[in-house]
């Protein structure tokens, strides 16, 4: 729920700050979210304030990496293979790299770094995605959510009855959060007759949209700070911890 928070906020927070032309309040987020990923590389563990801080961040700033390249001129299939390719080179050095894709197996800066470069690329993947969903192939933002709703259990579905592995599954899960999370902020802040996106929305205005984001967005990570809901206390790891790790160390699931 989280997750789809993040990505929802990051695509009305975009929206509102680039369309506006709040260029200082780009600036002051941006300046923000430098401040929020040098206290997440400073945990030594899962936090879940710096965390999810951190992933809001890559949410707004992921999107208007892919904003920036549409409002640009190009072609938004063509922004969708070129955000596909990346996300698919990350995650092939990482794997080449560190043998490995497991959130589980996250125990070093290294590996930290590919997360969060993973993480990027694939806010900016679904971006593209979902823009072109909701605009090219014309579905519009409400057939999009229906779109992404269902193809987000697929995973699910295939990894319970065996026939997906458990890090693919996650992060086919975790790609496809951000258009699904996407469309449903379009939907509510995109005015009642959009004729570019098939449809339009419900005309709230991505500036309440981002407001009411946060202050739930705040209301869920206090709860997870507090109740840990999210945190193992010991998992079972199946590769070796480096040096200086307990291999009982506090991970997120």
């Amino acid at each position: 729920m989280v997750k789809l928070l993040t990505t929802a906020l990051g695509e009305s927070a975009s929206d509102y700050m680039l369309k506006g032309g709040h260029w200082i309040l780009i600036i002051l987020t941006l300046i923000a979210c430098i401040g929020v990923f040098v206290w997440q590389f400073r945990t030594s563990r899962y936090q879940a304030i710096p965390y999810w801080s951190a992933v809001a961040g890559v949410a707004v700033f992921g999107t208007i990496a892919a904003d920036a390249v549409v409002h640009a001129g190009v072609p938004i299939p063509v922004v969708a293979v070129a955000y596909a390719a990346v996300t698919a080179f990350v995650l092939t050095l990482w794997r080449r790299s560190e043998g490995t894709l497991s959130v589980h197996s996250i125990t070093t800066r290294r590996r930290e770094k590919f997360y969060w470069l993973t993480v990027m690329a694939t806010f900016s993947l679904g971006t593209a995605v979902g823009d072109l969903t909701a605009d090219t192939l014309g579905l519009g933002f409400l057939g999009s959510i229906v779109l992404f709703s269902i193809a987000i259990v697929i995973p699910w579905m295939l990894h319970r009855r065996g026939y997906l592995h458990p890090v693919a599954a996650f992060w086919a899960s975790y790609a496809l959060t951000r258009p699904l999370g996407a469309s449903v902020a379009d939907w509510l802040g995109k005015p009642v007759h959009d004729d570019g996106y098939g449809g339009g929305g419900l005309g709230l205005g991505e500036g309440p949209v981002t407001l009411g984001g946060i202050a739930l967005f705040v209301v869920l990570v206090a709860y997870l700070a507090i109740k840990r809901p999210d945190v193992q206390e010991t998992i079972e790891v199946t590769e070796p911890s480096p040096p200086g790790l307990p291999s009982n160390a506090v991970r997120p699931r």
